[in-house]
């Protein structure tokens, strides 16, 4: 079930040729966005279109508290980081993004409008115990201003906060050929996807 939050303001302009599966429910709602990406370009341009969303939502916020959570979903080499690394990039930072493998958190400051956010980026794949996160004073990150990118959610066994949405990646025959299927979780998560529809060629 889509979860209740602050809509996010769109234009509900849709673009007729397409290069994706849209799958909807009886409303006509967006619910998720499935995109096959034969070059690595093409998902960078994927994830940067979508880091580009979230930076206009980010920048109209007007609550501190405004704040969006995205699990990346996929197998070891599927290419979750390099996905995460490419959307920070969307945001506007031009610095260089790192793993978090080993210290499960790495933040970046985004400048957006007039506000200015961070984007934490965190890798759960080393946890020990599903609240290791919490232990390690992370929860605060997803209580202020800005996105929290998630992989290997479910090494916290369900004790993370409401997730926006979930972007699951698959590889395909080809070394750079990926498939992904973003998932609205949320109301903002599906007004995300809307606005990306509008957004991609």
């Amino acid at each position: 079930m889509i979860g209740s939050r602050n809509r996010f303001r769109h234009d509900g302009h849709l673009l007729n040729k397409l290069r994706y599966t849209l799958d909807t429910q009886a409303d006509s709602h967006l619910k998720s966005i499935k995109r096959h990406c034969r070059q690595e370009t093409e998902t960078a341009d994927l994830a940067k279109r979508l880091g580009s969303v979230v930076a206009h939502f980010l920048a109209d916020a007007t609550s501190p508290e405004q704040h969006i959570n995205i699990a990346l979903e996929g197998n070891l080499g599927a290419g979750k980081t390099a996905f995460a690394r490419y959307l920070i990039q969307g945001l506007g930072y031009t610095g260089k993004v790192k793993s978090p493998t080993y210290s499960l958190c790495e933040s970046y400051p985004i400048v957006c409008g007039e506000q200015t956010m961070h984007a934490f980026h965190f890798d759960l794949y080393r946890m020990r115990t599903p609240l290791e996160w919490q232990e390690a004073g992370l929860a605060e990150h997803f209580d202020e201003l800005g996105i929290c990118l998630i992989e290997w959610p479910e090494k916290a066994e369900g004790t993370l906060p409401q997730l926006d949405l979930q972007i699951a990646i698959t590889t395909g025959q080809l070394e750079t050929e990926r498939q992904f299927e973003l998932k609205a979780l949320s109301d903002l998560g599906l007004s995300l996807l809307t606005q990306l529809q509008g957004d991609l060629p």
